[in-house]
């Protein structure tokens, strides 16, 4: 579709606009009033999406293993999110790859544009989703690449800067298939599959795997901005980096947003649609959005495990019965992307919106 193939406007870059030092953030960043977070009710700071040790799940413990199971089944039918520790990644490695995307975004801004990606496939440094013009903005740049399958993983469309961040990305990557594949294990197991049926469902070894790196810089009006607005995940599972520093994921509960206070190097864990579609919605993909502040940036690494992008992905045949019919048409990944792309972030409408009629 050429409609992909560029931007409908020129491309502002958020970090430009906030390093201008202007008091006011100009109009197509200022949200509808209902959308703004001074207007969205928010619970109380006590409240938080829950934390999962997954130190005994591999283990001799079968008590503990069962316990593991049954906090992560609990936290998918009630949050659509949790948080997990002693989960297998190195500690210095999450550290590491969080600090190389800070280097990068405050790179020269030369350095930056020539990495500069368009609609088509969004790989590159970015500072919109969606393509509709006239769009009200997000207040964030990012970053996108690919890692699986390896057709699309293209290393030289890959920052240079720090000189070891291709292979300090390189690395991340695999630790986090290999923690998306346990947690695939997990959902199965708890939906009361074969361990390995929604990984079969995804394409067995023949996933797809991305990054989003998100930068979130200071902004003079937090109050009429969002860094990223409320929509769910399209893929499979998401795993994110948060930043060590500064909070800023709200996770719609109740009709309230959550502010999530992230664990010490603990991966935020999300459900994607897929996984609800394939669950027949017994696993529910949430809402959630980003909120900014004017006294901090914030970095933050969102891993996306997704189905392959060529097969039909619908409910489960052992999910579906008389009393409990398919929700939703089966519809490629690459199917649902594009529809997404071309919308941008849109609450829970883009899923919903596909349920048999």
């Amino acid at each position: 579709m050429n409609k992909l193939h560029d931007w409908p406007e020129p491309i502002v870059r958020v970090q430009s606009l906030s390093d201008s030092g202007t008091p006011l953030i100009p109009e197509r960043y200022v949200k509808p009033p209902i959308e703004r977070p001074s207007i969205n009710p928010t619970a109380s700071m006590d409240v938080n999406i829950p934390v999962i040790d997954l130190v005994g799940l591999y283990g001799d413990d079968h008590a503990l293993h069962a316990a593991i199971l049954d906090q992560i089944s609990i936290a998918c039918r009630e949050w659509g999110f949790f948080q997990v520790i002693n989960h297998g990644v190195s500690p210095q490695l999450m550290d590491r790859a969080r600090e190389v995307w800070r280097q990068f975004f405050h790179s020269p801004m030369e350095v930056k544009q020539a990495y500069a990606n368009t609609p088509k496939t969004y790989e590159g440094y970015g500072s919109r989703l969606g393509v509709e013009k006239g769009a009200i903005l997000d207040w964030s740049d990012y970053y996108f690449l690919h890692y699986l399958p390896s057709t699309l993983k293209d290393c030289n469309k890959w920052p240079t800067i720090p000189a070891d961040c291709r292979e300090v990305l390189d690395e991340y990557g695999k630790q986090l298939v290999k923690l998306c594949g346990r947690l695939m294990k997990v959902l199965s197991i708890n939906l009361g599959l074969e361990e390995e049926r929604l990984q079969n469902a995804f394409g067995g070894e023949n996933i797809g795997a991305c990054l989003r790196v998100n930068f979130y810089p200071k902004c003079p009006q937090p109050d009429l901005a969002l860094g990223l607005s409320s929509h769910s995940d399209p893929g499979g599972i998401t795993l994110l980096l948060p930043d060590n520093h500064v909070p800023g994921l709200q996770v719609r509960k109740d009709e309230n947003w959550i502010t999530v206070k992230p664990a010490p190097h603990a991966f935020i864990v999300n459900i994607g649609d897929q996984i609800q579609v394939l669950s027949n919605a017994t696993y529910k993909s949430v809402e959630h959005r980003v909120i900014v502040n004017s006294s901090k940036e914030r970095v933050s690494l969102a891993f996306f495990y997704n189905p392959k992008s060529d097969i039909p992905i619908e409910p489960l045949k052992e999910l579906v019965a008389p009393d409990r019919p398919p929700l939703y048409p089966a519809m490629t990944f690459d199917e649902y992307r594009l529809f997404i792309r071309m919308r941008g972030p849109s609450g829970k409408s883009q899923v919903e919106s596909l349920k048999s009629r």
